[in-house]
């Protein structure tokens, strides 16, 4: 409201122009009191310097009461700042795919922080965590909202810092544990780790398959098979391949149950399709998945403007404040 700024200052000017030339009215005979004698009084120095002062006063009384009056005309016009945002929302999606069976445990607190480390570089990208055993769950779908990530993944790490071969188990710890992998045991005993049915699980966690999207798998496995699953990891992997998705593979394994035949076979199914393969413990796998997901082209989508209106008195107030606090000032002045 801009245009009170002028309505405001000429209300102010015009009133104190009506009010110069506004006739006075004559002070009657009786309350003046002549005095003989006097007319030196206004050649005297003290009188000439007070006079001086006076007036410098009523001139900086109207000068304070333009400042009060323009600031108040601010106030009134609501200053405000108008923001056009139109945002941008990147449109990579990233799914963790995490191997929970028994000779993976040992390894899982390590690589769920990884996960928590490659995290903390994404900006608007949308995550998804999977875990699977012979079956599969989904401990959080794609979402953009870090903050519930970060606290999932923390608590992720906690229930999987677990060490099966302890001869003693802390009940607490035992039940984090159980509640966290619940839903990845299927009733049959001879079947664990599952890669290839993970892995196709993880593919189909990507929603909006009908829009262009960078999406992405970070698998990580010892690729210890035991049982027969639907889907083989070759078999996963062409499936992800055909959805046009970029898979990563972490390796883990234990000196028991390590299998230089399994690093194999899952190094040549990843690498296969163009995709990246490290092992877990590897101090640069992070770096090189976070580089390669970036240089990934996303596609960029635009949201629809938003006008935000934030009022700013504050950018105005002190005019105001500072008009005031000088009448007051310059009155107590005159008056002493």
């Amino acid at each position: 409201m801009s245009w009170l700024i002028p309505v405001v200052l000429g209300l102010v000017l015009v009133a104190a122009v009506v009010g110069w030339f506004l006739p006075r009215s004559p002070r009657e005979t009786r309350e003046v009191r002549w005095v003989a004698n006097t007319s030196y009084l206004t050649r005297l120095p003290t009188y000439r310097r007070r006079m001086r002062l006076f007036q410098v006063a009523l001139g900086g009384l109207g000068v304070f009461g333009l400042v009060a009056a323009l600031g108040t005309s601010l106030l009134l016009a609501r200053p405000a700042d108008r923001d056009v945002r139109a945002e941008v929302l990147a449109t990579r999606d990233i799914v963790l795919c995490l191997d929970v069976s028994g000779s993976m445990i040992e390894f899982d607190t390590e690589i769920v922080q990884t996960f928590s480390r490659l995290v903390e570089s994404f900006d608007g990208e949308r995550i998804a965590l999977s875990v699977w055993n012979s079956t599969s769950r989904t401990v959080f779908p794609l979402t953009d909202d870090y903050a519930l990530v970060t606290e999932e993944l923390e608590s992720a790490a906690r229930a999987l810092d677990f060490d099966l071969d302890a001869l003693f188990h802390s009940p607490e710890a035992l039940d984090r544990l159980e509640e966290f992998v619940a839903g990845t045991m299927s009733l049959d005993p001879n079947s664990s780790s599952l890669v290839g049915d993970g892995l196709a699980t993880c593919a189909y966690a990507f929603d909006d398959s009908d829009t262009e999207r960078s999406r992405s798998i970070i698998l990580a496995t010892d690729n210890q098979v035991l049982g027969e699953p639907i889907y083989s990891l070759q078999e996963a992997a062409d499936l992800v391949a055909e959805r046009d998705i970029r898979l990563y593979g972490l390796f883990a394994a234990s000196e028991e149950s390590y299998s230089p035949a399994n690093e194999e076979a899952y190094r040549q199914v990843v690498t296969g399709h163009g995709g990246l393969f490290y092992n877990a413990d590897d101090p640069a796998a992070v770096d090189a998945i976070i580089e390669d997901i970036a240089s990934q082209q996303a596609v960029e989508l635009d949201a629809d403007p938003e006008v935000v209106i934030t009022d700013r008195p504050e950018t105005v107030l002190w005019i105001a404040v500072a008009g005031v606090a000088g009448i007051i000032l310059v009155g107590w002045r005159l008056r002493s």
